[in-house]
This record gives C-alpha cells, structure tokens and sequence, in this order.
C-alpha cells in the first residue's frame, strides 16, 4: 500500500512539472516578427484582466476594447509582460463582457492566456505583474484603406 502511494505521488509530481514546464507555442504565425516588422500597427491595452486559474480553462483572460474597423482583421498578437508574444485568430466579439459594456464605435475582445502558463508565471512569483492590466497589450495590424 505504502508503495503504490509513493508511485502515486511521483507520478502526479512528474505529470505536473511537465504540464508547468512543457514549453507552448502552437501558433500558426510568427508574433515575433509581425511585432518587429515595419507594417503599421493598431495596439489596446486591457480594460479588465481576470487571473483565477485555479478555477480551470477560460479563467486567465484579459478584456479589450477595440475599435470595429478592427473586426475583420485575420490576426492579432497578444503580449503579456513577464511571459511574451503570442498569435491569435480573432473568434468572436461581444458589447458586453463581465461588468464591462463596449463604447460606441467599439466592441470588445475576451483574449485567453493558458492556464498552465499563468501557473507558471505565478510559480515564478509574477501573480502582480500577470493581474495589472497596464501589462496586457493586443497589437493589430493597420487595416488597408
């Protein structure tokens, strides 16, 4: 009995240092040059940040309010202070999310962080600078006219 418990709980402390430091990135274009290209770019800063990952999925997101001629752009690159750049594909929008209601001439944008890499990021003791929404920016390109 005491055997299996100590297999039990290596197994569980293998599964979760891999889960934590598994390195992620499945976007399908690259953030890093897109940022540092020379096309013009549009950037929001986050209205509300919301980082509770001990709830599950969908719960490390920030909230952005974005002008709608931005509503057809095919991409996005969401930067985190402390974690990075990544690619995104727009996939939906809202008026209103949480508390927050869209200006006019805006909507908003619900955009998620993965929940193993908030973990990580509040492991390497970044919990304040992952809530402060000064540190959450969404970068489009300029529409062509």
């Amino acid at each position: 009995m005491r055997r299996q418990l100590i297999y039990a709980l290596v197994f569980i402390l293998s599964l979760s240092i891999v889960i934590l430091l598994w390195p992620i990135n499945d976007s399908d274009c690259n953030s890093e040059a897109f940022l540092s290209s020379k096309t013009k770019k549009f950037q929001v800063q986050a209205t509300k940040v919301v980082v509770q990952p001990w709830r599950g999925e969908h719960h490390v997101y920030g909230i952005f309010m974005v002008p709608n001629e931005y509503k057809q752009t095919p991409l996005f690159v969401l930067t985190v202070k402390g974690f990075g750049s990544e690619c995104s594909k727009p996939f939906g929008y809202s008026q209103n999310y949480d508390d927050i209601s869209a200006d006019p001439g805006t909507h908003l944008v619900r955009d998620y962080l993965r929940t193993r890499t908030a973990l990580r990021l509040i492991l390497q003791g970044l919990y304040a600078q992952l809530k402060d929404k000064q540190n959450w920016t969404l970068t489009y390109p300029q529409p062509k006219r």
